[in-house]
């Protein structure tokens, strides 16, 4: 079977981070895709030739039902408007979400029609994600663990994970029902089977177990098989594309992967950080050994207006020094959970009585910030972004509308290149990284000097 002409995926991110992800999975398979920052203008659209994905990257995964009651339906009739016949509602691997605060469920409840089925897949083995009789595990440095018992996403500070079976997760934040189609049916074939009994049975939403290569190859069989008939709602990580290409490959429609282009060697780049990811911490202390200099932002000064210009003008002044000196200046909030910055920040919150989704975009604006004027007045053509609901509000202060994968780092965290009508950041190369992505010399390697592979 031959792919149709045009774009075969359209999705919506629930954050940057994520949302540059499927790009990055699609484009390596040669797949010419764009993210863009916001509902793209037909002008913007049309800057971009041949795309078979078209995505869009957003923060649902930090706001309220309420918000996502009314930002996400002009989303997904943007989406179905391109003709791909794969729509995803592209979800972090690792399930951040909850009743009140990036709710899966209110995203599926709002993107699926009346009759309609959906595929929910959060596996990738790529990048350390495996689902087993619909329960999820996620490796955490040299180990793999279930994920209500994983040492971050246990003890998330928002949405702490507390139960590992998908079913049950999704379950708490709707009232449909979500089936399983095991790695049993993959396994043995049957896959297609399995999901004409789920669907017999009620369920709207379907899980799809993967654990390997043969699962995962099967899972996109299942999914296009489906998607190739009427255009498809889907829920899921970049699995969702790992899968599709995956059968695509088996079937003969998509070549076998090009060569996947590694960052050129530079000179000067800075980088700023809001996770507080035990990942992101290993990176911080590799990266202060090999020529970066670390520059902690007191996140407690986002309480307050005036006080957080003056600590963005203190350590920007001090980020650019260090470039002066031939450094990386990499600008930090935290490094780790169990840095005492974290609980002072949460003190902090407390004590004052704020919002503190309020107080954590302030601070990701404020890191935008700096890093902006250290592009600007350093002429950067690189930097980095750690932390995924930071890369949302630094991207933005960036000034960039649109992002295309320009070289492979490790999965999960690509290098992209920036397009913006700014002429400092149009053009810049700029990784956005979620905070369980990347090998500890993440950082090396996005200056090109080593080689990073996904933890």
């Amino acid at each position: 079977m031959t792919l149709p002409a045009g774009p075969l995926i359209a999705w919506y991110g629930d954050d940057f981070t994520g949302a540059g992800a499927v790009m990055e999975v699609l484009t390596f398979a040669g797949l010419p895709s764009v993210l863009f920052s916001d509902l793209p203008t037909p002008e913007r659209l049309a800057r971009f030739e041949g795309l078979r994905g078209i995505g869009i990257a957003g923060n649902a995964r930090t706001q309220s039902p309420g918000w996502m009651a009314h930002h996400l339906p002009p989303v997904y009739e943007a989406l179905r408007a391109t003709g791909a016949p794969v729509i995803h509602y592209k979800i972090c691997s690792t399930l951040d979400s909850a009743p009140h605060i990036g709710s899966i469920g209110t995203a599926a409840d709002l993107g699926l029609r009346e009759g309609d089925w959906a595929p929910v897949l959060a596996a990738a083995p790529e990048i350390g994600r495996w689902q087993a009789f619909g329960n999820l595990f996620a490796a955490t440095g040299d180990s793999v663990e279930r994920l209500d018992r994983h040492p971050t996403m246990s003890v998330h500070p928002v949405t702490p994970m507390n139960e590992a079976d998908l079913r049950r997760h999704i379950g708490q934040q709707t009232s449909r029902t979500t089936g399983l189609i095991d790695l049993r049916a993959l396994k043995s074939g049957t896959a297609a089977e399995a999901l004409s009994a789920q669907r017999a049975a009620g369920h709207s939403l379907i899980a799809i177990d993967v654990v390997d290569t043969e699962t995962l190859t099967e899972a996109g069989h299942l999914i296009w098989s489906e998607a190739s008939k009427n255009q498809l709602f889907t829920i899921g990580s970049q699995g969702i594309e790992y899968a599709l290409t995956a059968a695509w490959r088996a079937t003969g429609d998509l070549a076998r992967a090009p060569h996947i282009p590694k960052p050129a060697p530079v000179d000067r780049i800075a980088a700023v950080s809001g996770s507080c990811s035990p990942v992101t911490a290993r990176q911080i202390e590799h990266a202060t050994q090999n020529g970066w200099a670390a520059i902690r932002l007191d996140p407690t000064k986002a309480l307050d207006a005036t006080a957080l210009v003056m600590e963005t003008a203190r350590v920007s002044s001090l980020a650019l020094a260090a470039l002066g000196e031939g450094k990386a200046p990499l600008v930090i909030t935290a490094t780790g959970p169990d840095d005492p910055e974290v609980a002072r920040f949460r003190e902090a919150i407390a004590t004052a009585g704020a919002d503190t989704a309020q107080t954590n975009a302030r601070l990701g604006s404020a890191l935008g910030s700096v890093l902006r004027r250290i592009v600007q007045e350093a002429n950067l053509t690189r930097a980095a972004i750690a932390g995924g609901d930071t890369s949302s509000m630094a991207t933005e202060a960036l000034g960039l509308w649109a992002l295309t994968a320009a070289a492979s780092i490790g999965p999960g965290a690509p290098l992209l290149r920036g397009h913006g009508d700014n002429p400092a950041t149009d053009d810049i190369e700029i990784s956005l990284k979620g905070g369980q992505m990347g090998a500890p010399d993440y950082f090396s390697a996005l200056r090109g000097q080593t080689s990073g592979e996904t933890t």
